[in-house]
């Protein structure tokens, strides 16, 4: 076995090429068997198992540093930095993290999650050196996906103009998530597909050797080398932009790319290095449905993954919205790459007209979606709530200040579990709650989607709507009617209330039900604008108040409640359940809830709080 012969980065070095490949088929066979057991990115890692060997045969890691952009393609580059042997705890909880995670390794230079970060965090990394004439190699891996970022065009934009040493290199499988969309996709799919220019000049500099005639004909043919790059190949974007493009080159040949990867570092320039690879690569299911295995739980290995279950939050949104657009020809749906995921999948097959999948770029979507609803269109942008914190200028600005009515369906609100830190989307109750014009709104079960959706589309302003990842814990009636601000009386008790958002309002239900306890309990459909008169009654009667959230407690519904309360004199006792001030780790969300002290029992103790 070759994989047991390599426990650091430098032991590659021992192994032929024939070793490498062997390697190549091995890895595959044990992010299989992992990933199967434990869930995670599958289809990204099997694409980049003989890029990454040839990385890491061609730079020392001991110095030079190498940036992932995402990061859940990095499974393979763990498994080479030491950590194949933590593989049995990948994303669990206190476990192997899923993306590149700088307290886990030292060979972890740069945390990341979301996409489209790599370039601009690398050109830092490089500029630093620079400045402290330091000499080690900057890379930054990137996928096709993502460096049609505006993020990633920005900082191309100003390494190509100042010229810093670093290299980028372009993993390109025609993927994000989803199927990539756009220009630039467009472009690449051509580069990568058009030979002819790679052909004429491999031809010419096999002709020319080392000698001074050779080179003198390389300096006289390097005249017109733009004027037939230009004419066989589609375009030259990255070389007008100031980057030396080379490629494409197959990434799944080790050799060649350990070849090129070595001559590349001699550039004292920037350069983009355009490998193709094939999501998915040698597991026929994955190859298969790349998408389908982007990210996965775990699953049987002769059967492959399981069903989806319908009856989640996402499923019921892409229900609704085909209810919906049925009813109102003006309703429109976008995502950032992310169809299948947020549950658009079926709306964009059925009203393609009014489907738009802008790409990664949240920025881009939601200015996109207030133009719409400018033009009197009803936009609903669904997207998880990790990422919608890329958008936040444009919703301030470009939404909320003009009062456009954009729908915004907040997927994978709260905890989502093992995608860890960077996925967890519990700031956007904060982060949303502050702008002024805009409706948030959580529903309390699955059967309330349609219901709220149909509501926020009759409004004349934003709306947020959102909603958790999975499925419901206890079935729960929806409820009868939706008046701005107010809130819905799930049941009564004496003298202690507990007010709960979302799917916070089953955990309520719930303790209270397991507990036997004597206490009100509200859904607080709308976090913003709060029920004002349910507060003032409250208070009239003195109650003491817990509120529960998925969400971070700075800026969220607890602090907004205990605000209004004061403002009302209120003299009764507030304990506030949430998630401190902190980022949350991975683990199942049953366990980070416990750690995290919102449970049935946390609830139970904190209405005996209340009551001493």
């Amino acid at each position: 076995m070759q994989l047991d012969r390599i426990n650091t980065p430098e032991d590659l070095n021992k192994l032929t090429i024939k070793e490498k490949r062997e390697l190549a088929s091995e890895i595959r066979e044990f992010l299989i068997e992992k990933v199967s057991k434990n869930g995670g990115h599958l289809s990204s890692n099997l694409g980049v198992v003989e890029l990454t060997i040839a990385l890491l045969s061609s730079f020392d890691l001991e110095k030079d540093k190498i940036i992932f952009d995402v990061g859940h393609q990095s499974y393979v580059y763990k498994i080479l930095t030491g950590r194949k042997d933590k593989f049995d705890k990948l994303r669990k909880y206190k476990g192997l993290r899923g993306f590149p995670y700088r307290h886990e390794s030292k060979y972890d230079i740069f945390e990341t999650g979301h996409s489209s970060t790599s370039i601009s965090a690398a050109l830092g990394i490089a500029r630093a050196r620079d400045i402290k004439k330091e000499k080690f190699e900057v890379v930054s891996i990137i996928g096709d996906g993502s460096i049609s970022s505006g993020m990633s065009l920005e900082a191309i934009n100003d390494l190509g103009y100042n010229k810093t040493k670093m290299i980028i290199i372009l993993n390109d499988n025609g993927m994000s998530i989803s199927s990539n969309v756009g220009g630039i996709s467009s472009y690449l799919s051509r580069i990568s597909i058009n030979e002819k220019y790679l052909k004429v000049k491999n031809k010419i500099k096999h002709c020319l050797d080392d000698t001074k005639v050779g080179n003198f004909s390389i300096k006289v043919l390097s005249r017109f080398k733009d004027g037939l790059r230009t004419f066989l190949v589609p375009s030259q974007y990255f070389e007008a932009m100031g980057l030396t493009y080379i490629g494409p080159i197959d990434g799944h040949d080790i050799s060649l790319m350990t070849k090129v990867m070595k001559r590349v570092k001699k550039y004292n320039k920037p350069v983009i290095l355009h490998v193709v690879t094939k999501k998915g690569q040698g597991y026929a299911p994955a190859m298969k449905s790349p998408d389908i295995y982007h990210a996965v739980s775990p699953f049987d290995l002769k059967t492959g993954i399981k069903e989806k279950k319908q009856n989640d939050y996402s499923s019921e949104f892409g229900k609704a919205m085909l209810k919906l657009a049925k009813e109102n020809d003006k309703i429109v749906a976008i995502t950032a790459a992310m169809k299948n995921g947020v549950g658009l999948k079926d709306f964009f097959q059925k009203y393609p007209k009014r489907s738009f999948d802008v790409g990664i770029s949240e920025e881009h979507a939601v200015t996109f979606a207030a133009g719409l609803a400018n033009e009197n269109m009803t936009p609903v942008f669904a997207v998880y709530s990790t990422f919608l914190q890329r958008g936040f200028d444009q919703i301030v600005h470009d939404v909320c200040m003009q009062k456009l009515p954009v729908i915004f369906a907040i997927d994978r609100a709260g905890l989502v579990g093992n995608d860890g830190e960077t996925h967890q989307g519990i700031f956007d109750l904060s982060y949303l709650s502050l702008i002024p014009n805009l409706t948030v709104i959580s529903p309390k079960t699955t059967k309330e989607i349609y219901k709220i959706l149909k509501w926020a589309s009759k409004q004349k302003s934003p709306v947020a709507i959102r909603y958790p990842r999975g499925t419901d814990e206890k079935e729960l009636s929806p409820i009868e009617k939706i008046k701005l601000g107010k809130w819905e009386i799930i049941s009564e008790g004496e003298k202690i209330a507990i007010i709960a958002t979302g799917k916070m309002v089953q955990k309520a239900i719930i303790a209270k039900e397991k507990y036997n306890l004597n206490v009100k309990i509200i859904n607080a459909l709308f976090i913003k604008p709060l029920d004002k008169d349910i507060i003032k009654e409250l208070v009239n009667k003195n109650y003491n108040i817990l509120t529960i959230e998925d969400n971070v407690l700075n800026g969220g519904l607890g602090s907004l409640i205990t605000m209004k309360l004061q403002k009302n004199n209120f003299n009764g006792k507030i304990i506030c359940m949430g998630y401190d001030d902190k980022f949350v780790e991975q683990g199942t969300i049953a366990e980070l809830l416990k750690q995290e002290r919102i449970t049935s029992e946390d609830i139970k103790e904190n209405i005996e709080k209340l009551k001493a």
